[in-house]
């Protein structure tokens, strides 16, 4: 089964900076994070942002020759998670022929967002992030490791702020 998400907004890990994108369910409360790259989250913060840059930057320059090719992305799919990476595809169509290609979430998110088409994901991809590495342990066994340790645990979507450009 497949969840129609929407970008709920970017934010920064606390232990490693790496930027995470939060999707949050178009219907229900499920959310999902995912570690993405800084240039990826760049991308994605522009484009919610609604920032325009006078040349165009990658993700706009892919988007630039889908259009004059006439390539129509469809949707983007995360479609899997194994050893704790996430995987995509993007849905497009040319000539009324249809296609998918694997693509990293970020990027997919990214064109997605330019495209004005739909982010799915599916639901096993959901059932597995739920068990990313068993149970979450303190690598700081301090006393204030743990009290970071029992913050990071009761955090929800809803209180990851959105990334500022």
């Amino acid at each position: 089964m497949l969840h129609e998400m929407k970008v709920s907004g970017i934010t920064i890990d606390p232990v490693s900076n790496a930027p995470i994108v939060i999707l949050k369910s178009v219907e229900g409360d499920q959310a999902l994070p995912i570690w993405i790259g800084i240039l990826e989250a760049t991308a994605i913060a522009t484009e919610l942002e609604n920032v325009r840059f006078s040349r165009p930057m990658t993700h706009d320059l892919f988007k630039n020759f889908l259009d004059i090719l006439k390539i129509k992305i469809s949707k983007v799919e995360v479609c899997d998670l194994k050893d704790n990476t996430f995987f995509a595809q993007i849905y497009f169509s040319l000539n009324d022929e249809s296609y998918n290609i694997d693509a990293r979430p970020s990027d997919a998110i990214a064109l997605a967002l330019r495209a004005g088409c739909p982010i799915f994901v599916n639901d096993t991809v959901l059932q597995k992030s739920k068990k990313l590495d068993g149970e979450p342990e303190a690598w700081d066994k301090s006393e204030e490791g743990l009290k970071w340790k029992e913050y990071l645990e009761k955090l929800s979507p809803e209180d990851f702020g959105k990334y500022k450009m």
